[in-house]
C-alpha cells in the first residue's frame, strides 16, 4: 500500500542550524496495517508523516501510494487516496460553517465542485447516524457552528468527517495530544472503529504509550531520523507495557 524508499530529509542544509531529521528510512506499510510510531521529540517521526502526507518533500528517496510515485505530489494531490487528523483539534474544520456544512465539505472534498452545495434531507439523516455513534449528543445540533465545540468534540467530528470521501489512509498526527482523558478515550475509540470498519491503512504518531500499546497492529520506534525498533503484529501482541516503557528508560 504505502511504500518508503530510504528517505533522507534535511532541513537547511549547508547552514549552521541544519537539521537531519530524517536518515535513510525505508517501511513498507501493508493495506489495512494500523501502524503506531513512537519516539522522543525531534526523532523524526513527525516529519516522515509530513513526508507522506505531501506536506514535506523529502531531500532523497521516494514514496509510492498504490503503486504509484507520489515522491513529488503536494499534500492536496494526495487526497483522493489520504485523510489526515491533526494535533490541534481546530485543524481541518471551518469554525464558521455548522457542524453539517463541515460534513458536506468533507464528503465533496475530492469532488469537482459545482454550483449546489448538495445538503438535502438523505445527507442530513446520514451525518446524523454517523454523530449519534459517537454518544456525545452532538446529532441535534447539526446546525450549530464547528467553533462553538470543545476540542475533544471536534476532533472526534474530525474523524468522523475524514471517512466521509473514499479515502483508503489514515494519517492520525497525534490527535489526543490536547484533549482531556476522557475525550481522548472516545477520540481513539472512534478512531480504532472506522479504521476496522472502512478497512483502512492507518498511520498513528502519539506520545502516549497506553494508546500506543493498546492501538494498532505494528509499532515502529523511531530515534535521530531512523527506525529503531519494528514490532510486527504478532510481536507487539506479545510486548508487554513495562517492555514498552523501557524503551524510553
Amino acid at each position: 500500500m504505502i511504500q518508503i524508499s530510504n528517505i533522507h530529509k534535511v532541513f537547511n542544509p549547508g547552514k549552521a542550524n541544519q537539521v537531519n531529521a530524517v536518515n535513510g528510512i525505508s517501511l513498507q506499510i501493508k493495506k489495512e496495517e494500523f501502524l503506531v510510531i513512537v519516539g522522543a521529540n525531534g526523532s523524526g517521526k513527525t516529519t516522515m508523516l509530513d513526508m507522506v502526507a505531501g506536506s514535506v518533500f523529502p531531500t532523497s528517496g521516494s514514496i509510492t501510494i498504490d503503486s504509484e510515485n507520489v515522491t513529488k505530489l503536494p499534500d492536496y494531490r494526495r487526497s483522493k487516496w489520504i485523510a489526515r487528523v491533526f494535533q490541534n483539534p481546530v485543524s481541518g474544520t471551518a469554525s464558521d460553517l455548522s457542524i453539517l456544512d463541515n460534513f458536506r465539505l468533507a464528503a465533496i472534498r475530492t469532488k469537482p465542485k459545482g454550483l449546489s452545495i448538495g445538503i438535502n434531507d438523505e445527507f442530513k439523516k446520514q451525518v446524523k447516524e454517523k454523530i449519534a455513534t459517537l454518544g456525545m449528543g452532538l446529532e441535534n445540533k447539526i446546525d450549530q457552528p464547528m467553533g462553538t465545540l470543545s476540542g475533544g468534540q471536534r476532533q472526534a467530528l474530525t474523524l468522523l468527517m475524514s471517512v466521509m470521501d473514499n479515502c483508503k489512509v489514515l494519517l492520525l498526527d497525534e490527535p489526543t495530544a490536547a484533549l482531556d482523558p476522557r475525550s481522548a478515550e472516545v477520540v481513539m475509540r472512534t478512531a480504532d472503529k472506522l479504521i476496522k470498519d472502512y478497512k483502512l491503512t492507518a498511520i498513528l504518531i502519539t506520545h502516549n504509550l497506553k494508546d500506543a500499546f493498546t492501538y494498532g497492529n505494528r509499532i515502529i520506534l523511531v530515534s535521530e531520523g531512523q527506525i529503531i525498533k519494528d514490532l510486527d503484529a504478532e510481536n507487539k501482541q506479545a510486548l508487554s507495557q513495562n517492555d514498552l516503557f523501557g524503551w524510553f528508560s
